[in-house]
């Protein structure tokens, strides 16, 4: 993966505590910053989209549209 410098504003805590870290913790801060970027910036899914993956892995993890329909019923 090519990597690209960038500056990035933060409050001056999170300056010194990146400045204080081993390499190694830099390295995994900016991995986690990256992946976190493209998650604030990507594109955003229709709403369709989301509620079909939403109901497949309700379904998946057993929630059928009666025990749905129960849960809603006892609030």
């Amino acid at each position: 993966m090519e990597t690209q410098e960038i500056t990035i504003r933060v409050d001056s805590e999170a300056a010194r505590a990146y400045e204080t870290v081993t390499p190694e913790q830099r390295r995994k801060i900016d991995l986690l910053l990256s992946l976190r970027l493209k998650q604030v910036t990507g594109p955003v899914a229709p709403l369709k989209e989301i509620m079909h993956e939403i109901r497949e892995k309700a379904q998946a993890r057993g929630l059928t549209e009666e025990k749905l329909d129960e849960l809603l019923r006892d609030e």
